[in-house]
């Protein structure tokens, strides 16, 4: 049993409106991620920015000290990566622009 916050009469656990004041007890909301802060736009960020969504990942509330540090590694990881694929292919377009001509 428990109290009424409206009217202090005794209630049940489970009840979800007072029989005395006819008042309903209605549940907070959870606090719902910032559009920012969920993952999917982490990854459409990187995906379009490229490593200038790192600051997304370390102001994230959700996530750890080591969850932020692993994605930031990958992150990294993957931007190197990709510059050096960009770098190998300009080289490869370069080879056959000069055998064309």
């Amino acid at each position: 049993m428990r109290k009424c916050p409206f009217c202090a009469e005794e209630i049940q656990d489970g009840a979800i409106k007072c029989r005395w004041c006819n008042e309903f007890f209605v549940e907070k909301p959870a606090v719902q991620a910032k559009w920012y802060n969920k993952t999917t736009t982490i990854l459409a960020g990187f995906l379009v920015l490229g490593p200038f969504v790192l600051p997304l990942v370390w102001t994230n509330p959700r996530y750890s000290q080591q969850k932020k540090i692993i994605v930031s590694a990958l992150i990294i990881a993957a931007t190197i990566l990709m510059v050096y694929a960009t770098g190998a292919m300009m080289k490869q377009m370069q080879d056959q622009y000069k055998m064309l001509f």
